[in-house]
């Protein structure tokens, strides 16, 4: 099969901005049940008139309903600048998926679902958010701003990341986060979303992210099930290195305990790296909820003023 057929018949998400409404609006829902039971869907739609300010963008329709003074918050007056950055390369397209829905996600698309519903609650606080999109190359940058034109092309920005299959694309995560640290100028929420497939000495492109006093999150994606528990049926498997193209031949059964000690002690590491640079580290399980991912959002932005 060649690409371009293989690149029609992969329809990536067939409404990424209506499907993470979806999931901002089940999250909204069930926050009265939570710490957050203040948050509202419509809070950043006005703020309070304070005297001396211009009288200019008052809502009077508003007034005439309360008898109070708000006025409109527009694009440039933004609380808050987030930069996502997602890692593109072709471990994030494990495991390989045709149609893709809310129960059917792999690393890349649960990653894009995420960084649109953050998104969807930067849209509604009218704060700025820019993207960065890395594999081998440094494939995609904007920086950050509120406008509905520029959400829509992070949207199709993401969307394109899962339909485009990545072949033989390594990670270059210190090269390429060093040049986002440098793009970054002034304070910003940083999320990046990746599997950290990477060597140890690469882990140390995190601390770069730490330029400006940026607040970092980590969120490392990956399927629990299959890349932690290693839950393979023991047929003999060939598991290929999609990055290098290497592979090994081998029963699951035969190297699961032996695996399993070493991812734990691999994630260990890198929660400790993180710990080190004072980046959160949130592990993301593909074949979970985006809540984790959500409160995480709202804890940090509660922190960053």
């Amino acid at each position: 099969m060649d690409i371009q057929k293989q690149i029609n018949e992969i329809s990536g998400f067939k409404n990424l901005e209506l499907l993470a409404s979806q999931v901002v609006e089940g999250f909204i829902s069930g926050l009265h049940k939570s710490p957050f039971h203040g948050f509202s869907a419509e809070f950043a739609e006005h703020k309070i008139y304070n005297a001396g300010e211009s009288t200019k963008h008052i809502d009077w329709k508003l007034f005439a309903k309360t008898d109070k003074l708000y006025t409109k918050r527009y694009e440039e007056e933004t609380n808050l600048r987030c930069h996502l950055i997602l890692d593109n390369s072709s471990s994030m397209h494990f495991p390989e998926i045709k149609e893709y829905r809310i129960d059917s996600l792999n690393k890349i698309s649960f990653s894009a679902l995420a960084a649109a519903a953050i998104m969807n609650l930067l849209k509604r606080q009218r704060d700025a958010v820019g993207m960065s999109i890395y594999s081998d190359t440094y494939e995609y940058y904007v920086g950050e701003k509120g406008s509905e034109r520029h959400h829509q092309q992070l949207l199709h920005k993401l969307n394109e990341a899962i339909t485009v299959p990545a072949r033989a694309k390594q990670t270059e995560t210190y090269q390429y986060l060093h040049q986002i640290a440098d793009k970054i100028k002034r304070r910003s929420l940083v999320f990046l979303f990746t599997d950290m497939f990477q060597t140890s000495a690469e882990r140390e492109a995190l601390q770069h992210l730490k330029y400006n006093k940026h607040e970092v999150v980590l969120f490392h994606v990956f399927d629990k099930e299959k890349e932690w528990a290693f839950d393979f049926n023991n047929r003999p498997k060939r598991f290929v290195d999609v990055e290098s193209g290497e592979h090994v031949n081998l029963y699951a059964d035969q190297v699961k305990d032996n695996y399993k000690e070493a991812i734990t002690e691999y994630f260990n590491a890198i929660r400790l790296k993180c710990g080190q640079y004072r980046i959160n580290y949130i592990e993301a399980d593909v074949r979970q909820s985006f809540d984790k991912i959500l409160t995480t959002f709202l804890v940090e932005r509660g922190k960053f003023g």
